[in-house]
């Protein structure tokens, strides 16, 4: 059986941290341990971990100057005794069985990376757009439908995740490239041929408040999630073909900038408005998908950011024979 080092860095936690201690002391399994490490926090924080220490063998405090969250994660894994590590944030919480069921799909799946459904609190503060989220989130379970999804958003919930420490010191851990570093390691796992999945039940509990680091950081803004996003498009289903983008929105032009600024060759638009029809956008015409065939040297990406409207543009080209992952990328 495979040890499990759960990490938890944390920095000025203590308004949070105490309902999430007391969750790590409820983690069930065996051969765990649960690293916490602290970047450089001068509240409360140090005296509540260790008093946790005293209480729960498994947790160890790794203590170090305030770095930042890169090379506290970094840390981590080189202190990390498991061959699995679990991620959990500071202010969320875990459920008992969590380390016990993912452990098992992986074994059972041969994954390599691990999520689980996530249930965001406190209820009554969830906004809609928070929901919506968390329901497609938890709509994405096995390999194939977190691997499309992949260039829409980040596919998996950091703090839900359980990976094998090994594959991730095999690409160089953790890094900051000034967007979300977690999108960045699933985006160079899938790189290189790892597998994921999800254990579909809520085993993760994401607390979401003004403070949290994905409302408050540069590098979790949407310009930086964008050009992660472009980044790994230029590296995979955009090297060496031309694009068209269905869809002419405002964040299907921002990303397109990105990508011609970085050597796409944008050839055309298309829309099923009549009024964009015959537009041009960065000197690329706007067109209708069926004045406008794929040719072999093409990808076609879909910007579009509305569920509804993005599964009927899927379901236009599934018509025509296209393959998602292939002829075209959902990327918004």
């Amino acid at each position: 059986m495979s040890r499990v080092t759960v990490l938890v860095p944390v920095r000025d936690g203590a308004a949070f941290l105490p309902p999430t201690l007391a969750s790590l002391a409820r983690l069930r399994g065996d051969d765990v341990e649960i690293l916490v490490v602290d970047d450089g926090s001068v509240d409360a924080t140090p005296a509540l971990l260790a008093a946790a220490a005293r209480r729960d063998a498994r947790l160890r405090v790794l203590r170090r100057p305030a770095e930042g969250l890169v090379a506290a994660l970094n840390a981590g894994l080189e202190a990390a005794t498991g061959e699995l590590v679990a991620r959990l944030d500071a202010d969320d919480l875990a459920h008992p069985d969590r380390l016990i069921r993912q452990r098992a799909a992986m074994r059972r799946h041969g994954w390599t990376v691990c999520g689980t459904g996530v249930r965001c609190f406190p209820t009554q503060a969830i906004s809609d757009g928070l929901r919506r989220y968390e329901a497609w989130q938890n709509g994405l379970v096995d390999h194939t439908d977190l691997a499309l999804a992949r260039f829409v958003e980040s596919p998996l919930v950091h703090p839900s995740v359980m990976f094998e420490r090994a594959a991730v010191e095999r690409i160089g851990g953790y890094v900051d490239r000034g967007w979300p570093e977690d999108y960045d390691l699933w985006l160079r796992l899938f790189e290189v041929g790892a597998t994921f999945g999800k254990v579909s039940a809520p085993l993760t509990f994401w607390r979401d408040h003004p403070g949290r680091v994905t409302r408050t950081a540069a590098h979790c803004r949407a310009e930086a999630v964008r050009a992660c996003r472009a980044h790994y498009l230029l590296r995979g289903p955009a090297r060496g073909r031309a694009l068209r983008i269905a869809g002419t929105g405002r964040d299907a032009k921002r990303l397109a900038r990105l990508l011609v600024a970085g050597g796409a060759t944008l050839r055309g638009w298309l829309d099923i408005n009549p009024r964009r029809l015959g537009q041009r956008i960065h000197g690329a015409p706007v067109e209708r998908f069926e004045d406008a065939p794929l040719r072999d040297d093409e990808v076609l990406l879909v910007a579009v950011g509305s569920v509804g409207r993005r599964d009927h543009v899927r379901a236009l080209f599934a018509a025509a024979g296209l393959v998602e992952g292939h002829h075209f990328w959902c990327v918004a």
